[in-house]
């Protein structure tokens, strides 16, 4: 903490440098952008938030980002996201991670006080400015962001919620409401104005799902950077990196998921997406289209991709043979379902 609270709103970072967006709690495809990207502190690196969420590994992502922060605090530069928040990690999985697997929520009270403490923007060589989000109407000069007071939860509203939410959009000319809640959308004006008033060359974000892993918008102005892939383990994008080199050449490195290994995420409750302790919340949750199970107890569900190898798995003695049975009938019905995000098994009873 007493590294993040020495820098600066809007972080000053030296090229070269490898640009990462979302990560969103997928630690093995991280690994897979360590791989491409290189490791750390041989590569310098700028990660623009949402560490956490979605994923079945908020943890482990945070913790090593974290634990690289303090080996190498000059060769990686972390910047908060949206889902870097109190409210957010309590609907969108990482407290319910954290009490799953340490059986109380002080890990995620301990992570959450240090989100706190993340800059809300990184400044490449004075000409690329990084944030997770975008712009917002209360901020035209990067001096105004270094004047927020950023040790507190995201607000709702303002200057602070909007450089984390907002959204750049091809049909918006000036400023519009986000379907999001939060934050605005903003359109190429918007990000002409703030480019020239600030003399950067462009702005680089993240925030949005970009199938290609990379995006352009307003004549090179504004990029999305994506490093999520296959997204939620069910999206099937690739995902993207940007390396920029001391002469801020750019060249982005596209990479796939990692390999999934059935054998844990199959035999351990954790891996699971949500657990609910009703058939009634879980058929308001999935609609009546879906195939369920339940025990006395509660159900887990798990994605798609993640039931179809329990078949085989269960030959081996790796899963319950119960369990794929359910695959099995899954299966059977995937005409319906094959297109679902979400499948329901029974709990894996000890």
């Amino acid at each position: 903490m007493e590294i993040l609270v020495e820098e600066s709103n809007v972080q000053r970072v030296d090229a070269p440098v490898t640009i990462c967006g979302d990560i969103h709690g997928q630690f093995y495809d991280m690994k897979e952008l360590f791989k491409v990207g290189g490791d750390c502190p041989k590569t310098n690196y700028l990660f623009l938030g949402d560490f956490v969420d979605r994923g079945f590994y908020s943890v482990e992502t945070f913790l090593l980002l974290l634990a690289l922060k303090v080996r190498y605090p000059d060769r990686i530069t972390l910047i908060r996201g949206n889902h870097e928040s109190r409210q957010i990690t309590q609907v969108y999985g990482f407290y319910d991670e954290c009490l799953r697997k340490y059986g109380s929520v002080n890990v995620w009270r301990y992570c959450t006080d240090i989100f706190d403490y993340l800059s809300l923007s990184a400044l490449i060589e004075n000409k690329v400015f990084s944030v997770h989000g975008g712009l917002s109407p209360a901020i035209s000069t990067l001096d105004q962001i270094r004047t927020i007071d950023r040790k507190q939860e995201v607000p709702h509203d303002g200057a602070m919620c909007d450089l984390l939410w907002s959204d750049p959009e091809d049909m918006v000319d000036g400023w519009g409401l986000s379907p999001r809640g939060a934050g605005f959308l903003f359109g190429g004006s918007v990000v002409t104005s703030f480019t020239h008033a600030n003399n950067i060359d462009y702005i680089c974000r993240a925030h949005q799902l970009v199938m290609e892993g990379y995006k352009w918008m307003f004549r090179n102005q504004i990029v999305t950077v994506w490093s999520a892939p296959n997204y939620c383990y069910r999206c099937g994008n690739v995902a993207a990196i940007l390396e920029l080199d001391e002469n801020l050449n750019k060249q982005f490195r596209v990479f796939d998921a990692a390999p999934q290994d059935w054998d844990k995420v199959l035999q351990v409750p954790e891996m699971c997406v949500e657990t609910y302790t009703s058939m009634q919340t879980l058929k308001m949750y999935l609609g009546a289209t879906s195939y369920a199970l339940s025990t006395s107890s509660y159900v887990i569900v798990m994605s798609t991709e993640r039931i179809a190898g329990a078949v085989d798995l269960a030959k081996e003695g790796l899963v319950p043979t119960y369990l794929a049975r359910v695959a099995k009938e899954l299966i059977d019905v995937k005409a319906d379902l094959a297109s679902r995000v979400i499948e329901i098994v029974n709990h894996v009873e000890k």
